[in-house]
């Protein structure tokens, strides 16, 4: 006896068909690109290109210190996802402004290669995290490759420097007590990028960052030596459950908050650190309510890294509540106002972040 799946039964749309084959060449090509970007961005050859463009393949191989056959076959691949120029009368490649913004411009708040890295990374895990779907045990962050840490801390660096003092102005009253001089806690701090940026932009104000990945926090107190701001900035290898310090006029979480464990338990121990009049501020990534409303390409990217790294990150912590990185606004509103916050509002927004402001 044959047992006809519903698939096979069904009548094919010879159209539909078509179109899912093509979107999955479309990503087949994407997932080996992905690892092409990391090495153009690692090699050098985005940012020659940009610095002396156009080129042909033998140039660009003669200025990056790299084998031509490789550098030939790489941007062709690269042209053929417009990421690079081709002109076919000269046979040279070039990056047009955008795609230099895109690629070269390590301070643009849409620089990829660090998303690229990231994804490429994450992607290691799998065999985990293919058992943790049998299973249903968590994945923590520490147990990432070292490249994943990396690869956030470049990806959402930029946009931190391009967005965070206009997120913070968004705030109410907080902009001018920070000027004054106030306390900062940054918690799920990674490398530091956001600390730092707000150690530089208030001079007056004392800054903590916060993270429970010691390697990470290892590699902040790093970048505050570089960037001039260890004297007014500390490090706390610390949960966001058991962080110490209060009366801090700004809590700050940036695309953190969806990966704990227990963020009810969180917000409670945020509130109780906040001084008279304290801000929370929490920065997520972009999401409607409705999942239906982010069928889109930048919610199958994040509802991706969601299932890869931030909802196995929860699932391994105390509570295991899985909020996930496409949570919207009115899901994150019911976890801090059950964690004791009474005022919760949308404070500012990009096309991919949403900056919420809690207050008790």
């Amino acid at each position: 006896m044959t047992t006809e799946t519903r698939a096979e039964s069904d009548p094919i749309n010879e159209q539909k068909l078509a179109e899912l084959v093509e979107t999955s060449l479309v990503d087949l090509g994407a997932t080996v690109h992905a690892s092409l970007a990391v090495i153009g961005d690692e090699l050098g050859l985005y940012a020659a290109l940009d610095e002396a463009g156009p080129l042909p393949s033998a140039e660009l191989a003669r200025k990056t210190d790299t084998a031509e056959r490789y550098v030939r076959e790489w941007l062709r691949a690269q042209a053929a996802g417009g990421y690079v120029t081709y002109d076919p009368e000269t046979d040279r490649y070039e990056l047009s402004p955008e795609q230099a913004y895109v690629l070269a411009n390590k301070e643009s708040p849409v620089f990829m290669p660090g998303a690229f890295q990231l994804v490429a990374s994450a992607a290691r895990i799998e065999p985990e995290l293919r058992e943790a779907f049998r299973t249903g045990e968590g994945i923590g962050w520490h147990e990432h490759d070292e490249d994943v840490f990396h690869g956030t801390e470049r990806f959402f660096g930029p946009s931190y420097g391009s967005y965070l003092l206009d997120w913070i102005e968004a705030l109410d009253g907080v902009d001018e007590k920070l000027k004054a001089g106030g306390r900062i806690a940054d918690v799920g701090c990674g490398h530091g990028a956001p600390t730092i940026r707000m150690a530089e932009a208030y001079p007056n104000s004392t800054v903590i960052g916060i993270d429970y990945h010691e390697e990470s926090i290892a590699v902040a107190r790093e970048r505050a030596e570089t960037a001039g701001v260890a004297d007014r900035v500390d490090f706390e290898a610390a949960t966001a459950r058991e962080y110490d310090g209060t009366d801090y006029d700004l809590v700050t979480m940036f695309n953190c908050f969806h990966d704990m464990g227990d963020p009810v338990g969180v917000a409670a121990h945020v509130r109780e650190t906040l001084g008279e009049d304290g801000a929370w501020m929490i920065v997520e990534p972009y999401a409607e309510d409705r999942v239906e409303d982010n069928l889109t390409p930048f919610g199958r990217l994040a509802y991706s890294i969601s299932t890869v790294a931030c909802t196995p990150n929860s699932l391994s912590q105390e509570v295991g509540y899985g909020l996930g990185a496409q949570a919207g606004e009115e899901q994150t509103r019911e976890v801090v106002t059950e964690g004791g916050f009474t005022r919760f509002r949308r404070a500012a927004e990009t096309p991919t972040s949403l900056v919420f402001e809690a207050k008790p």
